[in-house]
């Protein structure tokens, strides 16, 4: 391995879209940047057509800006962005083209100069007063390579490093239960008129109107959803469609399923339906078993919307998600903590590098869901802390395992609010390197804020 690689001026631990945002923060600031990633791809979770969360807020603001915004452009020219589109529940959620985000991403790395080691693991880490001297790494093909780093941004979802290094973490709720993960598929030509229809005219088997700020109730906001054209709909389990089936068994339990567009070429919605629960996503063995479960409800579900959701009966499956989508795993304890009650009112902060916005969202057993929306439709501030294990000099984390109570970490893990904290760990860690500050605590945090505004994210003047 060339020495320069050896020697990151940052290292990213992850390639979700948390490390996406961190890879790139970094660079655009100047930094050396090496992306580590178990994986084959970049992109986790975003590469599989479910939308990106946490962008806008309920009322429609934009929250999230900056690189995601540069991603979406990209893909904007790829014929593979739909954009903002609500659902007439809770959210807004960006749409965009799996295919196109995956080449997006890959232009982006290249542009700024991000460099990926694919297929490798960090499996021990040198960690002395707080400072993360050294990570190892193996690689697919068996060897062993050192690297040394000046920072770490580890985004690697289930805080690995962190944990790696030693410093305090939480893990899922207080009963040591995990929310269901889940195996996300898509479905290409389907008749979006005549599902569009079926929704418009059947409002009680739509999930609608939950959030209070929208103001409508449930016909108009089926009369919304037919409006706007797009197919962006959950369908309740506690609809007499989906209820039914699952009442006599031939679709098993679950909260909705939960319907996105992806491609209007392809006529191809994105469906996040499946779930497995009562196992740890950080035991391999218990998350390796799901596979199996999951890929049967995607043929089960599938069957079920062939057969009886109009708008589906030419419908056929178009992809399956490389990878078990995974909801919730290890927290960090960090410097602060994102608690509920700042999410549920909506809490704004000097010291905010990101903004969040989706509502409250656990997933339980079979048609179990926790959903509280954010007051009044707002965004809410997360403080740089929570990005900063207890302890730690030289380590940031982000992404879904950011310092966060649970209820809050259920709002700050989607996908838009990942990009935004990546960013923000990503541009502190280069900007330390920069400065030549080996403690990340010695960086001012208004000239953090001021560089992530110079990249266009949004840290104010929303609601």
């Amino acid at each position: 391995m060339k020495s320069e690689l050896r020697y990151p001026d940052v290292m990213v631990v992850g390639s979700g879209i948390a490390g996406v945002g961190a890879a790139l923060g970094a660079a655009k600031t100047g930094a050396n940047v090496l992306l580590v990633t178990l994986e084959g791809a970049i992109g986790g979770d975003s590469i599989t057509g479910l939308p990106l969360l946490g962008v806008y807020n309920a009322i429609g603001e934009q929250v999230v800006g900056g690189i995601l915004n540069e991603l979406l452009e990209n893909c904007d020219r790829l014929n593979g962005h739909i954009g903002s589109v609500c659902d007439w529940r809770m959210v807004h959620g960006e749409c965009v083209d799996p295919n196109a985000l995956y080449l997006s991403i890959a232009q982006a790395f290249e542009n700024y100069g991000v460099r990926v080691l694919l297929n490798s693991i960090v499996t021990a880490v040198e960690c002395e007063n707080g400072q993360v001297k050294s990570a190892t790494v193996i690689c697919k093909d068996g060897s062993l390579i050192e690297l040394h780093p000046q920072f770490i941004v580890d985004a690697s979802g289930d805080a690995n490093i962190a944990v790696l290094a030693g410093f305090p973490y939480d893990s899922g709720g207080i009963n040591g239960d995990f929310q269901p993960v889940s195996l996300v598929f898509r479905v290409c030509n389907v008749d979006f008129e005549a599902l569009l229809n079926f929704a418009r005219d059947n409002p009680d088997e739509i999930l609608l109107a939950e959030n209070p700020a929208i103001g409508l109730d449930r016909t108009r906001c089926a009369e919304e959803v037919y409006k706007q054209g797009y197919p962006y709909i959950a369908l309740s389990a506690h609809g007499t469609l989906l209820g039914n089936a699952i009442q006599k068994n031939d679709m098993f339990p679950c909260t909705a399923a939960f319907i996105t567009p992806t491609s209007l070429p392809r006529k191809e919605l994105a469906i996040n339906i499946t779930r497995k629960a009562g196992i740890n996503p950080c035991r391999q063995e218990e998350l390796s078993d799901s596979y199996i479960v999951l890929s049967k409800q995607v043929q089960e579900a599938f069957n079920f919307l062939h057969s009886s959701v109009p708008g589906f009966k030419e419908s056929a499956i178009s992809g399956i998600a490389h990878r078990v989508g995974v909801r919730e795993t290890r927290r960090i304890i960090g410097d602060c903590v994102l608690k509920t009650e700042d999410v549920k009112t909506g809490r704004k902060r000097s010291d905010g590098i990101a903004k969040g916005a989706h509502h409250i969202d656990i997933h339980g057993k079979g048609k179990d869901q926790v959903r509280i929306a954010v007051d009044r439709g707002q965004s809410y501030d997360i403080p740089f802390g929570c990005l900063i294990p207890k302890g730690s000099r030289n380590l940031l984390s982000a992404g879904r395992c950011i310092s966060s109570s649970r209820e809050a970490n259920g709002s700050a893990r989607v996908m838009g609010t990942s990009i935004a904290t990546g960013e923000a760990a990503g541009t502190a860690a280069a900007m330390c390197v920069g400065k030549k500050l080996a403690d990340v605590h010695n960086l001012n945090v208004d000239d953090l804020r001021h560089e992530l505004t110079k990249h266009m994210a949004i840290l104010k003047g929303t609601h």
